[in-house]
Protein backbone atom coordinates (compact mmCIF):
# COMPACT_ATOMS: atom_id res chain seq x y z
CA UNK A 1 0.00 0.00 0.00
CA UNK A 2 1.40 3.59 -1.26
CA UNK A 3 -0.71 5.90 0.64
CA UNK A 4 -0.45 8.00 -2.32
CA UNK A 5 -4.09 7.88 -4.16
CA UNK A 6 -6.12 9.43 -1.45
CA UNK A 7 -9.28 11.19 -1.36
CA UNK A 8 -12.10 12.89 0.58
CA UNK A 9 -15.16 10.58 0.86
CA UNK A 10 -18.06 11.78 3.30
CA UNK A 11 -18.28 13.43 6.87
CA UNK A 12 -20.75 10.75 8.58
CA UNK A 13 -23.24 12.44 11.51
CA UNK A 14 -25.24 9.48 12.33
CA UNK A 15 -24.46 5.41 12.22
CA UNK A 16 -27.23 5.38 9.50
CA UNK A 17 -24.78 7.14 7.26
CA UNK A 18 -21.78 5.26 7.51
CA UNK A 19 -20.63 4.23 3.53
CA UNK A 20 -20.51 0.32 2.40
CA UNK A 21 -18.17 -1.20 4.34
CA UNK A 22 -15.65 -2.13 0.82
CA UNK A 23 -12.25 -1.74 2.44
CA UNK A 24 -10.45 -2.45 5.46
CA UNK A 25 -10.58 0.67 7.96
CA UNK A 26 -8.31 2.29 9.96
CA UNK A 27 -9.77 4.83 12.73
CA UNK A 28 -7.40 7.84 14.00
CA UNK A 29 -8.32 8.52 17.97
CA UNK A 30 -6.85 11.16 20.10
CA UNK A 31 -7.51 14.15 22.42
CA UNK A 32 -8.08 17.78 21.04
CA UNK A 33 -5.45 19.03 19.12
CA UNK A 34 -2.75 16.34 19.74
CA UNK A 35 -2.03 16.12 15.60
CA UNK A 36 -4.14 13.90 14.41
CA UNK A 37 -4.89 16.02 11.58
CA UNK A 38 -1.33 16.32 10.97
CA UNK A 39 -0.73 12.42 11.56
CA UNK A 40 -2.96 11.67 8.59
CA UNK A 41 -1.38 14.28 6.11
CA UNK A 42 1.86 12.89 6.97
CA UNK A 43 1.06 9.48 6.10
CA UNK A 44 -0.53 10.62 2.94
CA UNK A 45 1.77 13.12 1.90
CA UNK A 46 -0.59 15.89 1.59
CA UNK A 47 -0.50 19.04 3.42
CA UNK A 48 -4.11 19.96 4.05
CA UNK A 49 -6.06 17.03 3.03
CA UNK A 50 -7.39 16.63 6.44
CA UNK A 51 -7.86 20.30 8.05
CA UNK A 52 -6.37 21.00 10.97
CA UNK A 53 -7.35 23.77 13.07
CA UNK A 54 -5.75 25.38 16.76
CA UNK A 55 -9.28 25.45 17.89
CA UNK A 56 -10.10 21.87 20.08
CA UNK A 57 -13.28 20.43 18.73
CA UNK A 58 -12.75 21.34 14.91
CA UNK A 59 -14.11 17.81 13.76
CA UNK A 60 -17.29 16.71 14.29
CA UNK A 61 -18.01 14.15 12.44
CA UNK A 62 -16.21 10.65 11.32
CA UNK A 63 -14.39 11.89 7.87
CA UNK A 64 -13.83 9.47 5.88
CA UNK A 65 -10.93 9.23 3.12
CA UNK A 66 -10.26 6.27 0.64
CA UNK A 67 -6.73 5.72 0.15
CA UNK A 68 -5.53 3.42 -3.25
CA UNK A 69 -9.06 2.10 -3.63
CA UNK A 70 -8.21 -0.64 -0.86
CA UNK A 71 -8.09 1.44 2.88
CA UNK A 72 -10.16 3.99 4.88
CA UNK A 73 -8.67 5.78 6.65
CA UNK A 74 -10.94 7.65 9.28
CA UNK A 75 -10.57 10.55 11.23
CA UNK A 76 -12.44 10.28 15.04
CA UNK A 77 -13.57 13.63 16.59
CA UNK A 78 -11.04 14.77 19.20
CA UNK A 79 -12.18 13.74 22.54
CA UNK A 80 -10.61 15.74 26.11
CA UNK A 81 -11.55 19.57 26.26
CA UNK A 82 -13.40 20.80 23.14
CA UNK A 83 -15.47 23.58 24.16
CA UNK A 84 -18.81 22.31 22.82
CA UNK A 85 -22.04 21.63 24.76
CA UNK A 86 -22.19 18.24 26.64
CA UNK A 87 -25.40 17.31 24.55
CA UNK A 88 -22.96 17.49 21.11
CA UNK A 89 -20.36 15.94 22.96
CA UNK A 90 -22.46 13.06 23.83
CA UNK A 91 -23.64 12.63 20.31
CA UNK A 92 -20.33 12.32 19.57
CA UNK A 93 -19.87 9.29 22.03
CA UNK A 94 -22.48 7.43 20.33
CA UNK A 95 -21.79 7.76 17.24
CA UNK A 96 -18.07 6.97 17.98
CA UNK A 97 -18.53 3.77 20.46
CA UNK A 98 -21.38 2.30 17.87
CA UNK A 99 -18.85 3.25 14.89
CA UNK A 100 -15.98 0.85 16.69
CA UNK A 101 -18.22 -1.41 18.25
CA UNK A 102 -19.88 -2.47 15.15
CA UNK A 103 -17.98 -1.87 12.24
CA UNK A 104 -16.63 -4.71 11.31
CA UNK A 105 -14.10 -3.63 8.71
CA UNK A 106 -12.27 -2.05 11.17
CA UNK A 107 -8.34 -3.06 11.64
CA UNK A 108 -7.11 -1.19 13.70
CA UNK A 109 -7.56 2.19 15.84
CA UNK A 110 -4.50 4.22 15.78
CA UNK A 111 -4.43 6.05 19.56
CA UNK A 112 -2.70 9.39 19.35
CA UNK A 113 -0.73 10.61 22.38
CA UNK A 114 1.46 13.67 22.85
CA UNK A 115 4.75 12.72 23.94
CA UNK A 116 5.55 15.40 25.72
CA UNK A 117 2.74 14.59 28.69
CA UNK A 118 1.84 12.10 31.00
CA UNK A 119 -0.91 9.75 29.91
CA UNK A 120 -4.24 11.42 30.23
CA UNK A 121 -7.30 9.64 31.95
CA UNK A 122 -9.07 9.96 28.44
CA UNK A 123 -6.28 7.96 26.86
CA UNK A 124 -5.76 5.58 29.40
CA UNK A 125 -9.88 5.03 29.39
CA UNK A 126 -10.02 4.34 25.73
CA UNK A 127 -7.03 2.34 25.49
CA UNK A 128 -8.45 0.16 28.08
CA UNK A 129 -11.73 0.20 26.29
CA UNK A 130 -10.60 -0.99 23.04
CA UNK A 131 -8.52 -4.05 25.01
CA UNK A 132 -11.61 -5.00 26.56
CA UNK A 133 -13.55 -4.81 23.70
CA UNK A 134 -10.89 -6.92 21.84
CA UNK A 135 -10.13 -3.80 19.24
CA UNK A 136 -6.77 -4.36 17.51
CA UNK A 137 -4.93 -0.56 18.43
CA UNK A 138 -1.60 1.36 17.57
CA UNK A 139 -0.19 4.10 19.97
CA UNK A 140 1.59 6.81 18.42
CA UNK A 141 3.52 8.86 20.26
CA UNK A 142 3.71 12.23 18.39
CA UNK A 143 5.26 15.73 18.07
CA UNK A 144 8.61 13.88 18.91
CA UNK A 145 9.99 17.13 17.28
CA UNK A 146 9.54 19.66 20.55
CA UNK A 147 11.90 17.12 22.30
CA UNK A 148 15.50 15.88 22.39
CA UNK A 149 16.83 12.20 21.29
CA UNK A 150 16.78 11.43 25.25
CA UNK A 151 13.77 13.21 26.22
CA UNK A 152 11.87 11.90 23.28
CA UNK A 153 13.17 7.98 24.96
CA UNK A 154 12.17 9.18 28.63
CA UNK A 155 8.87 10.61 27.99
CA UNK A 156 7.89 7.50 25.41
CA UNK A 157 8.83 5.32 28.61
CA UNK A 158 7.11 6.93 31.13
CA UNK A 159 3.42 6.57 28.29
CA UNK A 160 4.68 2.71 27.85
CA UNK A 161 4.39 2.52 31.65
CA UNK A 162 1.25 4.68 32.17
CA UNK A 163 -0.49 2.47 28.80
CA UNK A 164 1.16 -1.38 30.01
CA UNK A 165 2.58 -1.40 26.76
CA UNK A 166 6.31 -2.50 25.06
CA UNK A 167 8.50 -0.48 23.10
CA UNK A 168 7.40 -2.79 19.72
CA UNK A 169 3.68 -1.71 20.80
CA UNK A 170 4.26 2.02 19.69
CA UNK A 171 5.53 4.45 17.86
CA UNK A 172 7.32 7.57 18.08
CA UNK A 173 6.16 10.37 15.31
CA UNK A 174 6.93 14.05 13.35
CA UNK A 175 4.48 14.97 11.06
CA UNK A 176 7.29 17.67 11.33
CA UNK A 177 9.97 15.81 10.43
CA UNK A 178 8.41 12.84 9.07
CA UNK A 179 10.22 10.66 12.07
CA UNK A 180 8.03 7.28 12.44
CA UNK A 181 5.92 7.77 10.00
CA UNK A 182 7.07 4.97 7.76
CA UNK A 183 6.80 2.82 10.58
CA UNK A 184 3.19 3.89 11.14
CA UNK A 185 2.78 3.10 7.29
CA UNK A 186 4.18 -0.44 7.58
CA UNK A 187 2.41 -1.32 10.98
CA UNK A 188 -0.97 0.02 9.07
CA UNK A 189 -0.59 -2.14 6.15
CA UNK A 190 0.02 -5.54 8.33
CA UNK A 191 -3.06 -4.49 10.62
CA UNK A 192 -5.12 -4.39 7.16
CA UNK A 193 -3.23 -7.76 5.98
CA UNK A 194 -4.97 -9.15 9.14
Amino acid sequence: MKFENVQFLQSVFSLKSLPEPLYSEVAFAGRSNVGKSSLINRLVNRRSLVKTSSKPGKTQSLNFFIVDEKLYLVDLPGYGFAKVPKSVRSSWQQLINGYLENRETLACVVVIVDLRHEPKDYDRDLVEWLRYNDIEFLLVYTKADKLTGNKQQQKAAALDAGFTVTPDQRIIFSAKTGKGSEQVKSALASYVKR
